[in-house]
């Protein structure tokens, strides 16, 4: 049974700009569940629904078992950590964790001992006493995570809480959220535009655009089996054939050129599309009769590791990465092999 469920949810601003779209989704308790999408896709706007901070056009939200929809925020028992922390800069770090609790009238015996364990879980213990401006940016984040926790929310909300944070500390911080939630077996909500941090964290990825779900799956699934073009072109799919079906699982180019392709979806499909790191360039003697395609190097650009070759073909320009071992240079007629388990139709 499901924990979270946003049914149908739609919102638009004076009935004319649109901003969910039937929006749909299910979450298990315990699940941390990311919404990723470029700027403007609706994440944001579905945490503030989530959060009660707006109310939706149309639509339901249940929460465990219980619709509340038009349930005030300051009601909901929800914590929330915000991108600018929002940390009280007057007050010391146990206070500001303190903060939820005082508001909910607790005596101060539990208060203590409450914001005493959450401080532990968080690896702040020694620095109750401090300011926010006396910590760094990521302890900062760590107070905002737990004063959000130390309430016990039904549920976790959390609103690109790292982009203010050095690439380095991003991926610190990234593993501590996720071993606290595991820990803690909060179902959480996270709103990122970064596809490496959320996939990283994440048991499930809800990626939007427009006002819709265009994929709802584990990270593992969006990675290797993108639905559509879009998500596609999100999470780094670079290079886009259009392709007619011959019969099951052959497929031809517009050049002609016969594709075998070992994933078929249910749908009607019109391109296939395949990483730069998954083509291999071959050599004369290696080449096949089938899942291939010549072109000429346009563009060669060092990686450290590899080499990136922008490749001019029949069926347009496609990008493949090889290894340093062999040079290619501007010119060079070279011959580009598409495994069959590597290509994806969307």
């Amino acid at each position: 049974m499901s924990f979270v469920d946003l049914k149908d949810i739609c919102m638009s601003y004076d009935g004319k700009v649109s901003i969910l779209e039937k929006l749909n989704i299910s979450m298990a308790k315990g699940e941390l569940v990311s919404l990723l999408g470029p700027s403007g896709c609706g994440k944001t706007t579905t945490l503030r629904i989530i959060a009660g901070l707006i109310e939706p056009s149309s639509g339901t939200l249940t929460v465990d078992g219980s619709d509340i929809t038009k349930v005030p925020v300051h009601k909901r028992n929800f914590g929330m950590v915000f991108q600018s922390y929002a940390l009280f800069p007057h007050i010391t770090i146990e206070e500001n964790v303190a903060f939820g609790l005082k508001l909910r009238k607790l005596d101060k015996k539990t208060i203590d001992q409450k914001v005493k364990e959450i401080l532990e879980i968080v690896d702040l213990s020694s620095f109750e006493k401090r300011y926010p401006k006396q910590l760094s940016g990521g302890q900062r984040q760590r107070v905002a995570l737990a004063r959000a926790l130390v309430i016990e929310p039904k549920l976790l909300l959390l609103d690109e809480p790292l982009s203010n944070l050095d690439a380095k500390l991003r991926i610190n911080m990234r593993t501590e959220i996720k071993s606290i939630q595991k820990k803690l077996g909060i179902t959480t909500v996270f709103v990122t535009h970064d596809q490496e941090e959320c996939f990283s964290i994440s048991d499930k990825v809800a990626i939007m655009n427009k006002g819709i779900i265009e994929q709802y799956d584990s990270p593992e699934n969006i990675y290797n089996n993108p639905r559509t073009e879009f998500v596609a072109r999100f999470i780094g799919f670079e290079n886009f054939i259009s392709v007619d079906k011959v019969s099951d699982g052959l497929f031809r180019g517009k050049n002609g050129a016969l594709f075998k392709v070992g994933r078929i979806p249910e749908k009607k499909v019109t391109l296939g599309t395949i990483r730069p790191s998954d083509i291999t360039i071959l050599k004369e003697e290696d080449e096949k009769e089938i899942n291939i395609i010549k072109g000429k190097v346009k563009v060669r650009t060092f990686l450290g590791k590899s080499y990136q070759y922008d490749v001019e073909t029949e069926l347009g320009k496609l990008i493949a990465n090889s290894s340093c071992e062999v040079a290619y240079n501007s010119g060079d007629i070279v011959t580009l092999y598409l495994p069959e388990n590597r290509i994806v139709l969307v």
